[in-house]
């Protein structure tokens, strides 16, 4: 073979190799962010809609009467294949972070007292 062949066969060599690493990059930085937003739709759909519903609701039908304190987040719903689940009350807010199981990063959200989420926190290497 001659010299200029041997060239074109490691610069195809090489081009593929950074092809590959590029795609699996692109693929990873797919999955981690489908994970956080996996999270942020349950924290939206799931816990923030709970937290609110049991802030509104009077304390005779189970609920905190104007005081998120009381809200927990059930026992079956605490851990999913996106991550696990946790709660922080005061009487005028409720933090949910759900940290991923699968990536290093947690997202929080504040519930306000309409029911709104007030702030979103990102924190990990991952999820910035």
């Amino acid at each position: 073979m001659g010299t200029q062949q041997l060239l074109l066969i490691i610069l195809g060599v090489i081009i593929i190799g950074i092809a590959m690493t590029i795609g699996l990059s692109m693929f990873t930085a797919n999955n981690v962010e489908s994970n956080k937003n996996a999270i942020m739709h349950d924290i939206i759909n799931v816990f923030a809609a709970s937290a609110y519903q049991y802030y509104i609701r009077p304390k005779s039908l189970g609920g905190g009467d104007r005081d998120f304190t009381g809200y927990s987040i059930p026992a079956k719903l605490a851990t999913n294949e996106d991550g696990i689940y946790t709660v922080v009350n005061n009487p005028t807010s409720c933090t949910i972070t759900g940290t991923s199981i699968v990536y290093e990063g947690s997202v929080s959200a504040t519930v306000g007292t309409d029911g709104k989420i007030v702030n979103w926190i990102f924190n990990g290497r991952d999820f910035l």
